[in-house]
Protein backbone atom coordinates (compact mmCIF):
# COMPACT_ATOMS: atom_id res chain seq x y z
CA UNK A 1 0.00 0.00 0.00
CA UNK A 2 1.48 3.42 -1.08
CA UNK A 3 1.45 5.41 2.41
CA UNK A 4 2.01 9.18 2.88
CA UNK A 5 2.40 11.41 5.55
CA UNK A 6 1.59 14.97 5.27
CA UNK A 7 3.15 17.14 7.80
CA UNK A 8 2.58 21.16 8.43
CA UNK A 9 5.94 22.02 11.41
CA UNK A 10 7.10 25.12 12.78
CA UNK A 11 9.64 24.62 15.35
CA UNK A 12 10.04 20.76 14.37
CA UNK A 13 8.48 18.94 16.59
CA UNK A 14 5.87 17.46 13.85
CA UNK A 15 8.26 17.50 11.52
CA UNK A 16 10.10 14.57 13.73
CA UNK A 17 7.04 12.70 15.06
CA UNK A 18 6.12 12.32 10.88
CA UNK A 19 9.72 11.11 10.22
CA UNK A 20 9.35 8.47 13.14
CA UNK A 21 6.14 7.27 12.40
CA UNK A 22 7.44 7.61 8.61
CA UNK A 23 9.95 5.03 9.13
CA UNK A 24 8.19 2.32 10.89
CA UNK A 25 5.83 2.32 8.12
CA UNK A 26 8.00 2.86 5.18
CA UNK A 27 5.92 6.05 4.29
CA UNK A 28 7.30 9.23 2.01
CA UNK A 29 6.81 11.89 4.44
CA UNK A 30 6.50 15.46 2.92
CA UNK A 31 5.36 18.61 3.63
CA UNK A 32 1.98 19.95 3.80
CA UNK A 33 3.14 22.35 0.89
CA UNK A 34 3.11 19.02 -1.20
CA UNK A 35 -0.36 18.55 -0.87
CA UNK A 36 -1.63 18.53 -4.53
CA UNK A 37 0.34 15.24 -4.22
CA UNK A 38 -2.11 13.39 -1.98
CA UNK A 39 -4.38 10.99 -5.14
CA UNK A 40 -0.79 9.08 -5.60
CA UNK A 41 -1.18 7.53 -2.42
CA UNK A 42 -3.71 4.61 -0.92
CA UNK A 43 -2.82 5.22 2.57
CA UNK A 44 -2.17 8.98 3.54
CA UNK A 45 -2.04 10.27 6.83
CA UNK A 46 -2.00 14.00 7.65
CA UNK A 47 -0.14 15.67 11.14
CA UNK A 48 -0.14 19.28 12.43
CA UNK A 49 0.62 21.04 15.53
CA UNK A 50 -1.89 23.73 17.13
CA UNK A 51 -0.92 26.91 17.59
CA UNK A 52 -2.54 29.69 19.66
CA UNK A 53 -6.19 29.53 20.44
CA UNK A 54 -6.39 26.43 18.80
CA UNK A 55 -5.06 27.43 15.08
CA UNK A 56 -3.72 24.93 12.43
CA UNK A 57 -0.18 25.42 11.83
CA UNK A 58 0.72 27.56 9.03
CA UNK A 59 1.45 25.44 6.25
CA UNK A 60 -2.02 23.89 6.74
CA UNK A 61 -4.69 26.95 5.98
CA UNK A 62 -3.31 26.56 1.90
CA UNK A 63 -2.96 22.65 2.55
CA UNK A 64 -6.31 22.60 3.61
CA UNK A 65 -8.04 24.86 0.91
CA UNK A 66 -6.54 22.58 -1.36
CA UNK A 67 -7.24 19.20 -0.06
CA UNK A 68 -10.99 20.25 -0.02
CA UNK A 69 -10.92 19.53 -3.99
CA UNK A 70 -8.83 16.52 -4.28
CA UNK A 71 -10.96 12.89 -4.42
CA UNK A 72 -9.86 10.79 -1.03
CA UNK A 73 -12.43 8.49 -1.47
CA UNK A 74 -11.98 4.96 -0.35
CA UNK A 75 -8.63 6.20 1.04
CA UNK A 76 -7.32 5.31 4.14
CA UNK A 77 -6.48 8.36 6.33
CA UNK A 78 -5.00 8.85 9.80
CA UNK A 79 -4.48 11.87 11.82
CA UNK A 80 -1.90 12.70 14.62
CA UNK A 81 -2.05 16.04 16.42
CA UNK A 82 0.97 17.31 18.45
CA UNK A 83 -0.18 19.98 21.00
CA UNK A 84 0.88 20.81 24.72
CA UNK A 85 -2.10 19.89 26.82
CA UNK A 86 -1.43 21.54 29.99
CA UNK A 87 -0.59 25.07 27.95
CA UNK A 88 -3.62 25.09 25.81
CA UNK A 89 -5.91 22.51 27.39
CA UNK A 90 -8.78 23.67 26.39
CA UNK A 91 -7.80 23.87 22.55
CA UNK A 92 -5.85 21.06 23.45
CA UNK A 93 -4.91 19.25 19.38
CA UNK A 94 -7.47 20.87 17.79
CA UNK A 95 -5.87 21.44 14.67
CA UNK A 96 -6.64 17.38 13.65
CA UNK A 97 -10.04 17.91 14.79
CA UNK A 98 -9.99 21.23 12.50
CA UNK A 99 -8.99 18.88 9.27
CA UNK A 100 -10.85 15.76 10.62
CA UNK A 101 -14.05 18.43 10.44
CA UNK A 102 -12.98 19.37 6.67
CA UNK A 103 -12.31 15.49 5.27
CA UNK A 104 -15.31 13.72 7.72
CA UNK A 105 -17.46 13.13 4.63
CA UNK A 106 -15.05 12.97 1.77
CA UNK A 107 -15.38 9.46 1.56
CA UNK A 108 -12.60 8.61 3.82
CA UNK A 109 -11.94 5.50 6.02
CA UNK A 110 -10.73 6.84 8.96
CA UNK A 111 -8.32 4.65 11.34
CA UNK A 112 -6.27 5.11 13.67
CA UNK A 113 -8.16 6.92 16.63
CA UNK A 114 -7.01 6.91 20.29
CA UNK A 115 -7.85 6.62 23.66
CA UNK A 116 -8.34 10.03 25.59
CA UNK A 117 -6.80 7.93 28.85
CA UNK A 118 -3.18 9.45 29.83
CA UNK A 119 -4.02 13.02 29.05
CA UNK A 120 -5.49 16.20 31.35
CA UNK A 121 -7.08 18.68 29.22
CA UNK A 122 -10.82 20.41 29.30
CA UNK A 123 -11.13 20.78 25.44
CA UNK A 124 -10.61 19.22 22.07
CA UNK A 125 -12.13 19.22 18.29
CA UNK A 126 -9.86 16.07 18.12
CA UNK A 127 -12.10 14.35 20.23
CA UNK A 128 -15.65 12.35 18.47
CA UNK A 129 -17.38 9.63 20.22
CA UNK A 130 -14.82 10.20 23.86
CA UNK A 131 -11.71 9.18 21.52
CA UNK A 132 -9.42 11.10 20.00
CA UNK A 133 -9.37 11.08 15.78
CA UNK A 134 -6.00 10.04 15.58
CA UNK A 135 -2.47 9.92 16.81
CA UNK A 136 -2.23 12.48 19.86
CA UNK A 137 1.37 13.83 20.93
CA UNK A 138 2.47 16.30 23.85
CA UNK A 139 6.60 16.23 23.43
CA UNK A 140 6.32 19.41 25.84
CA UNK A 141 5.15 17.71 28.41
CA UNK A 142 5.06 14.08 27.93
CA UNK A 143 7.81 13.53 26.06
CA UNK A 144 8.83 9.98 27.88
CA UNK A 145 5.45 8.36 26.00
CA UNK A 146 5.99 10.01 22.29
CA UNK A 147 7.65 7.06 21.19
CA UNK A 148 5.64 4.43 23.40
CA UNK A 149 2.48 5.88 21.77
CA UNK A 150 3.59 6.26 18.00
CA UNK A 151 4.76 2.56 18.40
CA UNK A 152 0.78 1.46 19.42
CA UNK A 153 -0.26 3.67 16.69
CA UNK A 154 1.39 1.97 13.90
CA UNK A 155 0.39 -1.23 14.96
CA UNK A 156 -3.26 -0.25 15.03
CA UNK A 157 -3.09 1.22 11.59
CA UNK A 158 -1.15 -0.86 9.46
Amino acid sequence: MKTAIFYGSTTGTTEMVAGKVGELLGAEVLSATEIDRVEEYDFVIFATSTWGMGDLQDDWYEALDKLKTKNLSGKKVGLIGIGDQFGFGDTFVDGIGTIYEEIKDMGINLVGKTSTDGYSFSGSKAVVDDEFVGLVIDENNQSELTDERINAWVEKVK
